[in-house]
């Protein structure tokens, strides 16, 4: 039996470019073999449901949990009473080598931080924390530090550092 899927969090502070990072990570990891998920964290509520569409007239009706699905695509939007732990989000995502998650600076899980000289002086997490550093300066920290589009070495980190070590292999 495999272990659990390995997580790994991008982060930072607000409009430095975790997107940006993650969407450059993605195809690399894709380019390899690797079958990836991501969850994004957001701390202000979210609705992807537009009134008016059958799922949210749906979940106005009373339904819990709504499921749209085509050949291509399924989404499930369930109510929640309180946020749920990322552990329990990632327990119901199956068949990826990795999940990335854009947020979660609080959580336990390793975490490449995106640092850009214009935006603050400071990191936003402890060098024990952080897996890596994509950064637009130089910084002597104890944690790998990588170019803002060095994609392909962060990935090589992310391979020797959290795939490999979980028994995860290319899926090609």
């Amino acid at each position: 039996m495999m272990a659990e899927t390995p997580i790994i969090s991008v982060v930072g502070k607000s409009d430095v470019g975790k997107t940006t990072l993650l969407t450059k990570l993605l195809p690399e990891l894709k380019r390899r073999g690797y079958r990836v998920a991501t969850i994004k964290h957001d701390t202000h509520g979210f609705d992807i449901d537009r009134p008016g569409k059958d799922t949210w007239r749906h979940a106005e009706a009373g339904a819990d949990v709504v499921v749209i699905s085509s050949p291509t695509k399924i989404a499930f939007i369930e109510k929640v009473e309180t946020e749920l732990p990322l552990d329990a989000i990632a327990a119901r995502i199956h068949n990826v080598d990795l999940i990335i998650t854009e947020g979660y600076k609080r959580g336990d899980k390793p975490k490449i931080e995106v640092h850009r000289a214009a935006v603050s002086k400071e990191l936003l997490c402890e060098a024990k924390e952080l897996l890596a550093v994509a950064t637009d300066e130089p910084l002597s920290i104890g944690v790998p530090c990588y170019d803002l589009d060095d994609a392909a070495g962060l990935v090589d980190l992310i391979e020797e550092r959290i795939l490999a070590p979980a028994g995860r292999k290319r899926s090609i």
